[in-house]
C-alpha cells in the first residue's frame, strides 16, 4: 500500500517502476526463522484500467514479495505493505499475469454467512457486502489518492519459501483502479499490518523483520533470527476508535526530530495523536518516502535550508509529486559532493531513533533538466498536508541500511543501524 486504507490516509501501491522482488528461495535461520533475499529490477507495465485526473502523488518504487498461491501453485507478485490489512489478488482466469482462480483446485469463495465476512472485516475501511447473485462475501478498498480496488472475499494455500502452505483469506479483485502514472506486473498487496485479516494475523507470525539495502538488495525475516542489538520501541496502543487513528497501523511515537546537533523546537502537542487521533506516527513499508504534519515539517524544512545554505542551491516553485516542495538543482557532480557535507536527519523515539541521512535526504528527480547540466533533487521528507492525510508515516526510503523487526508479542517495533549485506551474510543469504 502506502497506508493503510482504514486511516484515510492511503496509496495504491500497484503501480511502481522499480520494484524490490523476494526470490522463492528461503534459508532456515538457526533461531528457528525463515529468510529470504530481496532483488531489485525494473519490470515492464501491464495495463491496468486508470482514472484520469485523479492523482496527488505517487511512488515509484515498493517492496514486492513473490510468493505462491493455489493448487497447483500459482506464482504472483504482491506489494509487502505493513500499512494494510486486506491481502489481495488481481483475479482474472485468461491471465498468466494474474492469479487463475479456476485453475485452482484449492480455491473457496467465502459466503456471505462465513464468520470471517461478519466479524473479521471490521477493521476494513469498507464495510463487507453480500452479492445477491452468489451469495459470496463483497470487499472493496479505497485510498487517499482515489484509487479503488474490489472483488470477492476468498481463501486458498499460500506458500511462502520452505513453509507448510497456509490457507488464508484474500481478496480476489475483478477490478482496480489506480491514480499512479505507471503499473507493473505486481499482482497484489500482501497486507502485514495487526488487523485480523492480514498474512501475519492468518499465519500466526509472531515476528517478522526486513533489511532494505542501499545496493537495490536486503532480506526478508519471517521469524526470530537473534542477529543483532535492537533498540525498541512501544507501539502506541489506542482502544477507542477514533476518525483518524489507524489501530492496526504500526504506530510508534514521535518524540524529537534533530537537524544535525540541533533539536528541532517543534511543541510536544504537534507529535501527538490529536482527539480524533490525526498526528500519529506510522512505520509503513509500503510508502517510499516520509511525510511529516505541516506544522512540523515547515521548522524542519526552516532549519535544513538554513544548515545547507552555500551547499544546496534551492529551486524555488517547484514541487515533486505534490508533496516535496523543498528541491535543489545541482551537477550530479555537485550533488555527489553535496550529500557528503549535509546534516543528518534524526527521529528521535522513546527507546530508540532512526538517523537519515546522505543520499537518503535528497532524491533525484528524473527528466528534469536544468541550465549548465544541472538535474533537480528533492528533500525526501514530505508535507503530509499536502496530500493530504492527517499522520506522520517513514517510509522505506528511510527505512535503508537500518534492520527493522516488528515485534506483535511485545508490541514493539526494533530498529537498528546495519550494513544490510553483512547482516544478510550472517543469516546465509548472499547479496
Amino acid at each position: 500500500m502506502a497506508f493503510s486504507p482504514s486511516s484515510a490516509p492511503g496509496l495504491f501501491p500497484l503501480l511502481v517502476a522499480v520494484i524490490v522482488i523476494l526470490q522463492l528461495q528461503s534459508y532456515e535461520t538457526e533461531a528457528g526463522g525463515l529468510a529470504l533475499p530481496l532483488r531489485t529490477r525494473k519490470l515492464q507495465s501491464l495495463s491496468i484500467p486508470q482514472q484520469p485526473n485523479k492523482l496527488r502523488f505517487h511512488r515509484n518504487v515498493s517492496l514486492t514479495v513473490t510468493l505462491a498461491v493455489g493448487t497447483p501453485p500459482q506464482n504472483v507478485t504482491m506489494v509487502l505493505d505493513t500499512g494494510s490489512e486486506l491481502s489481495w489478488l488481481l483475479c482474472d482466469n485468461g491471465s498468466l499475469s494474474k492469479f487463475r482462480p479456476t485453475a485452482s483446485s484449492s480455491y473457496t469463495p467465502i459466503p456471505c454467512s462465513s464468520p470471517t465476512c461478519k466479524s473479521q472485516t471490521r477493521d476494513l475501511p469498507n464495510l463487507s457486502t453480500c452479492d445477491s447473485a452468489t451469495h459470496n462475501c463483497h470487499v472493496s478498498l479505497s485510498y487517499a489518492d482515489a484509487s479503488t480496488a474490489e472483488g470477492t472475499l476468498v481463501s486458498d494455500l499460500f506458500l511462502v519459501g520452505s513453509q507448510p502452505a497456509r490457507r488464508t483469506a484474500f481478496g480476489c479483485m475483478s477490478s482496480a483502479f489506480s491514480a499512479a502514472a505507471g503499473d507493473t506486473t505486481a499482482a497484489g498487496m500482501l497486507g502485514m499490518n495487526r488487523g485480523a485479516l492480514s498474512f501475519i494475523a492468518q499465519t500466526n507470525t509472531p515476528r517478522f523483520s526486513y533489511c532494505i539495502s542501499d545496493r537495490d538488495a536486503g532480506v526478508l525475516l519471517l521469524g526470530t533470527a537473534n542477529l543483532l542489538h535492537l533498540n525498541y520501541t512501544p507501539l502506541v496502543q489506542i482502544s477507542l476508535p477514533l476518525p483518524y487513528f489507524d489501530r492496526v497501523a504500526y504506530s510508534v511515537q514521535l518524540e524529537t526530530i534533530r537537524v544535525g546537533a540541533k533539536t528541532l523546537p517543534i511543541p510536544k502537542s504537534v507529535l501527538l495523536p490529536d482527539h480524533t487521533g490525526a498526528g500519529q506516527t506510522m512505520v509503513d513499508s509500503g510508502t517510499q518516502f516520509s511525510f511529516l504534519l505541516g506544522q512540523a515539517y515547515e521548522i524542519l524544512k526552516d532549519e535544513f535550508l538554513r544548515q545547507t545554505k552555500g551547499v544546496l542551491t534551492p529551486e524555488p516553485g517547484y514541487v515533486f509529486q505534490g508533496a516535496f516542495d523543498m528541491c535543489f538543482r545541482a551537477t550530479d557532480v555537485a550533488a555527489a559532493a553535496a550529500v557528503r557535507r549535509i546534516p543528518a536527519v534524526v527521529l528521535g523515539f522513546q527507546g530508540a531513533e532512526v538517523a537519515v541521512d546522505g543520499e537518503r535526504l535528497l532524491y533525484h528527480v528524473e527528466g528534469e533538466r536544468r541550465g549548465n547540466n544541472e538535474g533537480v533533487w528533492c528533500f525526501t521528507f514530505g508535507n503530509s498536508d499536502l496530500v493530504p492525510m492527517e499522520a506522520y508515516v517513514i517510509g522505506h526510503h528511510h527505512q535503508q541500511n537500518v534492520w527493522v523487526e516488528y515485534d506483535l508479542q511485545n508490541n514493539r517495533v526494533g530498529f537498528a543501524p546495519v550494513r544490510c549485506d553483512l547482516a544478510s551474510r550472517k543469516l546465509g543469504v548472499m547479496l
